[in-house]
């Protein structure tokens, strides 16, 4: 399938989908707490940009990078928008809450696409089990950095020539965490069914 046919099909598809090299990759529901903390994080964006010429998305515009086509949770775009109003091609901030079903693909595949891209200045992995944010950036001289933040912090991005920090408890602000027990048991779950 060609990116033009994904395109014609997902329009008409009752089902989202995101598109690696000719093939489709259904995208599984979400739970309330990955919606609130993406919610959390469209907020605080949208606030600290307003007014400004970045675009700040939830969830529902593509991404477009090549020949693969993901919905990230959060996206910041500040250059000229593409034609296409679907889609987004050169986004300064991309933001993915991990789900026990993506997190190997938003950790490496993603993590590899996303550094690929020239207007990219940051990608944040935020988990929905533990508050605990995975930060890529670029510095200044263009090396790709990584740090984490965890339990108590702030999360400094570069967007463009912007500073924006968010702490981590504006991301899991009204969100329940489970206990660590909790964490532990849907750990061996997802590892007995792969």
């Amino acid at each position: 399938m060609t990116v033009e046919e994904y395109f014609d099909f997902e329009d008409r598809s009752s089902t989202r989908h995101e598109y690696v090299d000719g093939e489709l990759f259904a995208m599984s529901g979400v739970t309330r707490r990955h919606n609130a903390i993406s919610g959390n994080v469209y907020m605080r964006l949208r606030t600290a940009l307003r007014g400004g010429p970045c675009r700040v998305h939830f969830a529902e515009v593509k991404l477009r990078a090549g020949r693969v086509v993901y919905y990230p949770d959060n996206m910041v775009a500040c250059g000229t928008p593409p034609t296409d109003e679907r889609l987004e091609d050169a986004p300064s901030l991309v933001v993915e809450v991990l789900s026990p079903s993506t997190q190997s693909t938003d950790r490496r595949e993603k993590l590899m696409v996303y550094r690929g891209i020239a207007s990219l200045d940051a990608y944040l992995i935020i988990d929905q089990m533990q508050r605990w944010v995975d930060r890529h950036w670029r510095d200044i001289s263009g090396q790709w950095r990584h740090d984490v933040i965890l339990e108590h912090g702030d999360v400094p991005v570069r967007i463009g020539s912007l500073e924006v920090t968010l702490t981590l408890d504006e991301i899991y602000e009204g969100v329940t965490l489970p206990s660590v027990e909790e964490r532990l048991r849907l750990r061996e779950e997802e590892a007995a069914y792969g």
